[in-house]
């Protein structure tokens, strides 16, 4: 049977922020142009697959700033949940088990308590 772990709701609600900056982060750079600088277009077939790219406008200073303050949440986020007090309390060799399901305990339905 699987351990079951009772996160405190401030590592939660730190990963859960983490997952949310994440994507956050991950569709603003879908959306954002290839190159941070204005760069032209090119293509390229030398190498194992051909790579090809629009010319880039760059990005706005808005837009940089916004990468960088996303960049640096998700840093902070990721120090409070990687050295959180709770991991002291989990046994060393049991602690990737822990990790991997704080990741997806948002995924998971509340647990009812009788």
């Amino acid at each position: 049977m699987a351990t079951t772990y009772e996160f405190p709701s401030d590592l939660l609600a730190g990963q859960e922020e983490l997952h949310q900056v994440r994507a956050e982060l991950s569709a603003l750079l879908k959306r954002l142009p290839w190159s941070v600088e204005p760069r032209e277009g090119f293509s390229d077939d030398t190498g194992w697959r051909k790579v090809e790219r629009p010319a880039s406008p760059g990005w706005t200073a808005d837009e940089q700033a916004e990468v960088e303050k996303l960049r640096r949440r998700e840093h902070e986020l990721a120090v409070f949940v990687s050295t959180h007090r709770f991991w002291s309390e989990v046994a060393t060799p049991d602690r990737p088990e822990a990790r991997s399901k704080l990741k997806h305990a948002h995924a998971e339905p509340p647990r009812e308590h009788p």
